[in-house]
């Protein structure tokens, strides 16, 4: 069966419209209701949102699938993704849901599923209740005495607070330092600011005022741009920003530069190797990260393992090989010692960790190694396979082949859109340049090509 719902995080689209509409939530509420109603106890569901106005339109929708289900509903309102994968864990649920399209504009929004384990549910699960979602749901529907309730859980950010507060390390404070934090007015907006503060931070909250509306409109992680000019106007030492879930974030130095998550991710891993914390002898990352990642690691005697763009797949090769930290050059950082799924305020919290041992500046502590130069470059075409043809394949083979381990190239076609994806990598300008031209051209060639 092909997947037509679920792509490489849940389920997204604009709002109001299928599949993003109430009737389709409705529908994978019953079918996912049944595919986890597993057994004769009172099985139970954690319901948790962002702050997307159509997240008022959905999670009623979605509860309304789960109770006629047989599920009791937990709605813990607006909290970041991690907090959900958290509280279905340790709230023994049978299922985690997430109303968010992360750092999408307000007028999109998606549905993210976790087991109960806290973990992204895998391709075949999601296949399964897309099949159930296509077929009768009749049988999935409760009796009149079994139907499910709904409740309320007013004490969700405070069990969040806590569990990220105990990621920080004992005996550390945050106290003489000035954060500044950008919300992106999203799932956030509220945990975030607080848990800086109560680790002993001065702490300037930007993006924390949500209308339904601003959710990543011209801030958080894919907009630094706003944090870093108040970091350097308030002189703060660091400055942070999340997404509309705060399932990922980037840092701001004292500089006002942007430090990306493959810089975080060197960090955190030469630290927790030092440490003798580092499990796997290496990191899972994307294969978007860039070399110099790669090889600052190699110089270190780990290795960085690849997969394919998306962090349920770092989650899952983390847990194959048995690594214990992954993530993303966008900012997604799993740390499995800590929890399930991304999270950037407990990323954040190690760095901010580190930079008390080191006692230096984030421009200083946080460039653990020199990138490569790197370009991305998308094309777009009228439909067909430009990369099935001969003249294409011969291309990339070549340019491969001069680049000869000084730098590589990246090429696949996007699952939701006719575009192309042109990555290249170089060690020099002059040579990235010239390869990326030449492939574009040739790649645009063959997709007008009869």
């Amino acid at each position: 069966m092909t997947r037509r719902l679920f792509g490489t995080d849940g389920i997204r689209g604009t709002a109001n419209k299928a599949p993003m509409d109430a009737a389709t939530a409705l529908r994978l509420g019953q079918a996912a209701g049944r595919f986890f109603n597993r057994g004769s106890y009172r099985h139970r569901v954690i319901i948790g949102k962002d702050t997307r106005l159509s997240g008022y339109m959905l999670e009623p929708a979605l509860t309304a699938g789960f109770v006629s289900a047989g599920m009791d509903v937990v709605l813990v309102g607006p909290l970041p993704t991690p907090a959900i994968a958290l509280l279905t864990r340790s709230m023994r649920a049978d299922l985690g849901v997430m109303i968010s399209a992360s750092h999408n504009p307000y007028e999109d929004n998606g549905i993210k599923l976790f087991g109960p384990e806290g973990l992204k549910l895998s391709d075949a699960d999601e296949m399964e209740i897309e099949a159930l979602m296509a077929g009768d749901l009749s049988p999935a529907l409760a009796p009149p005495s079994r139907l499910g309730r709904a409740s309320r859980l007013e004490d969700a950010p405070g069990r969040y607070i806590e569990a990220v507060k105990q990621t920080f390390p004992r005996g550390h404070t945050l106290e003489g330092m000035r954060i500044v934090v950008d919300c992106a007015h999203g799932a956030g907006y509220k945990v975030a600011p607080t848990v800086l503060w109560e680790l002993g931070a001065e702490v300037v909250p930007i993006g924390v005022s949500p209308d339904g509306f601003n959710i990543n409109k011209g801030c958080g992680s894919t907009h630094p741009a706003p944090l870093a000019e108040l970091v350097r106007e308030r002189r703060a030492d660091l400055g942070i920003a999340l997404d509309g879930d705060a399932d990922r974030l980037v840092l701001v130095d004292e500089e006002g530069t942007t430090i990306d998550g493959d810089q975080i991710l060197a960090l955190i891993a030469e630290r927790w190797h030092a440490e003798g914390r580092l499990r796997g002898d290496g990191v899972v990352a994307t294969v978007m990260s860039n070399m110099g990642l790669e090889r600052m690691l190699a110089r270190k005697g780990l290795t960085l393992h690849r997969t394919a763009v998306g962090d349920r797949y770092v989650a899952e090769r983390m847990r194959e090989i048995g690594c214990n930290l992954g993530g993303e050059q966008s900012g997604h950082m799993i740390m499995s010692d800590f929890g399930t799924t991304g999270d950037g305020l407990v990323a954040a919290l190690q760095v901010l960790a580190l930079l008390v041992e080191e006692k230096r500046p984030a421009s200083l502590a946080c460039r653990r190694f020199t990138p490569l130069p790197q370009k991305l470059h998308n094309l777009r075409h009228s439909g067909g396979k430009p990369l099935a043809r001969p003249e294409v394949k011969a291309a990339i083979a070549a340019e491969e082949a001069e680049l000869n381990g000084r730098g590589r190239v990246l090429i696949r076609e996007s699952g939701t859109e006719p575009v192309i994806r042109v990555m290249v990598e170089a060690e020099e300008e002059t040579m990235l340049d010239r390869t990326m031209l030449r492939l574009t051209d040739i790649i645009r060639a063959a997709a007008s090509a009869p």
